[in-house]
């Protein structure tokens, strides 16, 4: 279920929102001159004067609504390239409430006379209600669960723009279809139980120790037909064990056979796992960290043994938003490395895109961790078939 935030003075919550911009324009007044001095000569005194009077007053009110339209316009692009931003804008978001804290801090900051509404949900969710709304957009920006791995499959809800920061992107981080500002990364890690681990005997460090009988019916994962952290999981599963192989749809089956259960959300692989209801959340690094950053002392993070990787995802401008320039100056600041700097620091439990070394008690180094290579334009392009696939062994093994 999507939900609002209300988190005091940095998010004005409003059933509709309304904003007014325009676009630049221009007028000409030499030829009007000339024109009506060429009727002048031709026409009498009388006339002359009346066509003058007709012909100054509409130049003079064309060029004020060229100079309004001018302004309008030119106060537009200025609030997204100077990073000035004021009135309302809405946020559609996947991301933790301990992001959204920190991102709204970081916000409230930068911008102190921007109102912003946070609507919070899963990727498909937002993704659902942008493409409902695309007659009448009700959000502005769509920050978290857009993913490298998605391509072009939303083209069609957001605007074909970019960050002023992109050329300053890492080469593997740029915009993989022209229309995402990739600004973090969604590392996959498995939530950890410490108390109902110790009483089965196990000591989990990776997809190894997922098959034991003891675990059977105690895994959480979201959907990965929807939810882009499953989808992050499963493409780790390829990653490790080889894309569309017979190794990893032989791991996928076990998992699905030892009782994987499939969640409402992507959060609930960690919070399900803090509360005690499951031992083992396929889940990534930022919700566990955010979860040990609030003093859990029942849960660990564990990167699997046999490898991990990322997923970048990304923030991006919703097509016909109606604070379009609230919500590129926004977007602006995520991408910029003061927003990087600002952001990955007080939040501490993500790694950004340009700025991956980030100190934290939360997060390992990123050099101690074992990485494999992910081949994200491979599972791209062969994401329908993989989740056919999957589909297809989950329901066999539920018969």
């Amino acid at each position: 279920m999507k939900k609002i935030l209300c988190l005091t003075t940095a998010i004005v919550l409003a059933s509709s929102l309304c904003a007014c911009g325009g676009g630049a324009a221009t007028t000409t007044t030499k030829a009007a001159a000339a024109t009506t001095k060429a009727a002048a000569a031709t026409t009498a005194a009388a006339t002359t004067k009346a066509a003058a009077a007709t012909t100054a007053a509409a130049t003079t009110k064309a060029a004020a609504g060229a100079t309004t339209k001018a302004a309008a316009g030119a106060t537009t692009k200025a609030a997204a390239s100077t990073g000035t931003a004021s009135g309302d804008m809405v946020m559609y978001s996947t991301m933790t409430e301990n992001d959204l804290n920190v991102m709204l801090d970081c916000l409230k900051k930068k911008f102190p006379k921007l109102n912003i509404e946070v609507v919070n949900g899963t990727a498909g969710e937002l993704t659902a209600r942008i493409g409902a709304e695309k007659d009448n957009p009700q959000g502005d920006m769509m920050w978290g669960g857009l993913a490298d791995a998605d391509g072009t499959k939303y083209t069609d809800l957001f605007e074909h723009w970019l960050s002023d920061y992109e050329s300053q992107q890492q080469e593997q981080y740029k915009s993989p279809n022209g229309f995402y500002s990739m600004d973090h990364l969604s590392t996959v890690a498995l939530c950890v139980n410490t108390n109902l681990e110790k009483e089965l005997g196990l000591d989990i460090k990776g997809y190894a120790e997922l098959t034991n009988e003891k675990l059977k019916g105690k895994i959480l994962l979201a959907d990965p037909t929807s939810s882009s952290s499953a989808w992050n999981n499963v493409s780790n599963i390829m990653s490790v064990y080889g894309n569309d192989s017979d190794a990893s749809w032989k791991y996928i089956e076990s998992l699905l056979k030892n009782g994987l259960v499939i969640a409402a959300s992507s959060s609930a692989c960690f919070k399900s796992v803090e509360s005690g209801e499951y031992v083992v959340g396929l889940t990534y690094e930022d919700g566990i960290a955010a979860l040990l950053k609030s003093g859990a002392k029942n849960i660990k993070l564990v990167y699997p043994a046999e490898g991990t990787s990322a997923s970048a995802f990304g923030t991006s401008v919703i097509k016909g938003a109606k604070n379009a320039a609230n919500a590129k100056a926004v977007i602006n600041y995520i991408m910029s490395p003061e927003g990087q700097k600002d952001f990955g620091e007080a939040n501490g439990t993500i790694r950004m895109t340009t700025a991956q070394t980030i100190n934290s008690k939360y997060l390992p180094a990123t050099n101690s961790i074992k990485w494999v290579k992910r081949d994200t334009k491979w599972l791209t392009d062969n994401r329908q078939k993989v989740v056919d696939h999957w589909t297809q062994l989950y329901t066999s093994t539920k018969k």
